[in-house]
């Protein structure tokens, strides 16, 4: 989904990977999104973090290839791919997603959801996880959300860790999740 807070989330991972002495790549793979290339330029030219990137409307799987060769190239340890913001109801969106996971078979698929969209967010995890497989969850503006229902619901529905907590706009707002902080918010 726009808006969800993926990119901004994407580029706190840069800065976490960064602090903990890894090189980082990132591909701009959402082609679709009008300004979702130059949002990644601006956040990768802050953090330093190279950027590998083709037209509009190029094919996102491509984009993410050359990215990955460009790392294998460079011995880069860490390659972030960006996509399009996918509505889980969008057939063509999901199948490009697919492509992209089958032809670059990524070590990590992380879905990267709104904590204050509550149900819809769940949703989306649950279907995203059937159709094109999920390993783990950031929660983006969980700190809107304090009590973290949205949290448990999706962790339940997808079987999957949630990971992070984004927290903040900063490049530091990014918490390690912890199920006691959020069971505790809940009065659990």
């Amino acid at each position: 989904m726009n808006g969800g807070g993926k990119t901004t989330t994407l580029a706190k991972l840069i800065k976490h990977f960064q602090d903990s002495g890894r090189s980082v790549v990132v591909a701009a793979a959402d082609t679709f999104r009008s300004a979702a290339i130059q949002q990644l330029e601006e956040h990768t030219q802050r953090l330093g973090a190279k950027l590998i990137k083709h037209d509009y409307g190029s094919d996102p799987s491509a984009v993410a290839f050359d990215t990955i060769t460009h790392a294998r190239a460079r011995n880069i340890d860490i390659v972030l791919i960006d996509t399009a913001g996918r509505l889980h109801n969008n057939d063509n969106l999901m199948q490009e997603l697919r492509k992209l996971i089958r032809v670059n078979k990524p070590h990590l698929n992380i879905f990267v959801a709104e904590s204050t969209t509550g149900n819809d967010a769940v949703e989306q995890a649950r279907i995203f996880n059937e159709q094109v497989g999920i390993d783990a969850i950031i929660l983006s503006k969980a700190d809107v959300d304090e009590k973290g229902g949205a949290a448990i619901s999706i962790a339940y529905v997808t079987g999957k860790p949630i990971i992070y907590l984004g927290t903040g706009q900063g490049y530091d707002d990014l918490t390690p999740f912890s199920k006691e902080t959020v069971l505790h918010q809940l009065g659990l």
